[in-house]
């Protein structure tokens, strides 16, 4: 399991959360993204949409599964992009 944290550069419009979730459904691991109080399901349109990921905020991406690392370094490449 790896836990990462990343600083979030724009907040996830509905179009970028959709890309976002397809982008990290193609992984087999299992990932979560922490924010403040809530955990939700990174592969769930409904959990990031609701989770409101909002400029400047710092978020703990837990990935954990056979290709953790490199669903981590999709969604930082994910997240400079934006």
């Amino acid at each position: 399991m790896i836990e990462h944290e990343i600083s979030t550069v724009a907040s996830l419009e509905a179009k970028d959360a959709a890309l976002f979730v397809q982008i990290v459904s193609g992984f087999a691991s299992e990932v979560k993204i922490k924010a403040e109080n809530h955990i939700i399901n990174a592969k769930s349109i409904m959990g990031v949409i609701s989770l409101g990921v909002l400029h400047a905020k710092v978020v703990t991406i837990v990935a954990d599964g056979k290709d953790e690392k490199e669903v981590i370094e999709a969604i930082e490449e994910f997240f400079d992009k934006l």
